[in-house]
């Protein structure tokens, strides 16, 4: 049996908080989807397959989603806590070392997607799913409705945050910002607030309950058009963050956003190559 079956190299289990961290950023932060970093980490499979059959896989999964777990607890209540100033204060470059994140970790993405092969499907399936998370956010970015939030529309709010784990690329924040539910719900789990803790966490215990096994099923009977469906999605989402606005600000602001995307992009090269080191040390 492999080391890393049921353990970590120290150096992988620190990675591995690291590749948390940035998966509890990416799901609070607006515009970056939680789930597409667990894709682009290579830890959405195992998390499916633990949410979907949590006693089959209990003693197999978590093991190995213990340092994902403290580094998501870590960068979802603490650290984001940290970068939201910093989003305040720095929206575009936020955002642009986030997106060269994103694209620095397509290359390993697309290898994992081929993983069992490439069909006319696969490409399809990557295509239909990019034109159809643009129309979907293009319309909610379009939109301007605002709600006042109450108990229901705090179990609305967990089920999206549900649903941009289970299906990558839909974040969260952009579903719920168009609405006005993003800011006082995030408020609310920052200051462990109950009245929003509590709707929040029924909606999203009812979404993995009704989603998760028949997504998982999705990967395990159709892996190569899922898996490049997934990618389009991820690609789409990407585009949609981008803010193009701040680039016509300044020469200085374009040159800022372009640094820090490149940053990301070399990051994440970088992790990838030692990720790949690292699962191979501990074989």
């Amino acid at each position: 049996m492999k080391q890393h079956s049921t353990g970590f190299h120290p150096a992988q289990f620190l990675f591995r908080i690291f590749q948390g961290v940035l998966i509890g950023l990416g799901a609070v932060l607006p515009g970056i989807s939680g789930g597409v970093l667990s894709v682009i980490f290579g830890i959405y499979k195992p998390i499916m397959e633990l949410i979907s059959h949590p006693f089959a896989n209990f003693k197999t999964h978590v093991p190995k989603l213990i340092p994902v777990i403290i580094g998501g607890i870590i960068g979802f209540l603490g650290i984001a806590n940290l970068l939201a100033f910093f989003l305040e204060k720095y929206p575009a470059p936020s955002v642009c070392l986030f997106i060269g994140l994103i694209t620095g970790m397509l290359p390993s993405l697309f290898r994992e997607a081929g993983e069992q092969g490439r069909t006319k499907g696969s490409f399809i399936s990557l295509f239909v799913c990019m034109a159809v998370i643009f129309l979907v956010l293009n319309v909610l970015n379009m939109s301007s409705v605002t709600i006042v939030p109450n108990f229901f529309w705090y179990v609305f709010c967990g089920f999206c945050l549900a649903l941009s784990i289970i299906a990558p690329g839909m974040s969260f924040s952009t579903l719920l910002m168009p609405l006005g539910l993003y800011t006082p719900f995030i408020d609310g789990i920052g200051h462990l607030d109950f009245s929003i803790l509590i709707p929040g966490g029924i909606g999203a215990l009812l979404t993995i309950i009704a989603l998760a096994k028949a997504v998982n099923a999705l990967f395990t009977h159709y892996y190569s058009i899922a898996f490049h469906g997934i990618v389009g999605i991820v690609i789409a989402a990407t585009v949609m963050i981008i803010p193009f606005s701040s680039f016509a600000v300044s020469v200085q602001q374009a040159l800022i956003n372009i640094v820090c995307i490149i940053v990301g992009i070399v990051c994440a090269l970088l992790l990838d190559k030692f990720n790949s080191r690292v699962d191979v040390s501990a074989e």
